[in-house]
């Protein structure tokens, strides 16, 4: 709502013809989510004619590498209109400090008034749980207990699931 709330405001700088930045991962909607301020225009925020309403999360496991995210979206209003369909991943807990939710999956889908369609969204879980760790050179899925978090927009109103990752996999992302 201010420039001062913007997360490069006290990190972008320049120093020796090397442009800094201080924010790390903290930027977007993962800033407003750490130091709790609510955006004016959340990411994922549109401008639409019509309203939509998600219903009925479904997570299936086909592999312990891979989950499919099932939601039903319904197009409440009275004129056609698309709507995106954004799955965040939100580790309960972790060994460093992560941002309390990251998008990993979207799908936009069109639908005509009081409509709806069931949506799906592919999600490969080493991926979607890593991190860089620094002790090892390498990407870190760490065990545990995630939050799965489906909505429209990064502000909230989510539909909740969650999975767990069985071992801590480390790999080179190639």
């Amino acid at each position: 709502m201010r420039l001062k709330d913007n997360p490069a405001y006290l990190n972008y700088r320049s120093g020796g013809g090397r442009t800094l930045y201080g924010e790390d991962v903290y930027v977007g909607y993962r800033y407003y989510d750490t130091v709790e301020i609510p955006p004016l225009f959340p990411f994922g925020h549109g401008l639409s004619y019509t309203t939509f309403s998600l219903s009925d999360l479904r997570v299936e496991t086909p592999s312990d590498s891979e989950l499919m995210v099932y939601t039903t979206v319904a197009n409440t209003g009275d004129r056609a209109g698309a709507e995106v369909v954004q799955v965040y991943i939100a580790p309960v807990s972790s060994p460093i400090n992560r941002p309390q939710k990251e998008l990993k999956g979207f799908q936009k889908v069109y639908l005509l008034p009081s409509n709806d369609a069931v949506v799906s969204v592919p999600i490969d879980v080493v991926r979607a749980t890593s991190f860089w760790d620094e002790h090892s050179d390498r990407w870190c899925s760490h065990v545990g207990t995630y939050t799965i978090l489906v909505g429209t927009s990064s502000a909230g109103g989510f539909l909740e699931a969650s999975f767990e990752v069985k071992k801590t996999t480390y790999w080179s992302g190639l």
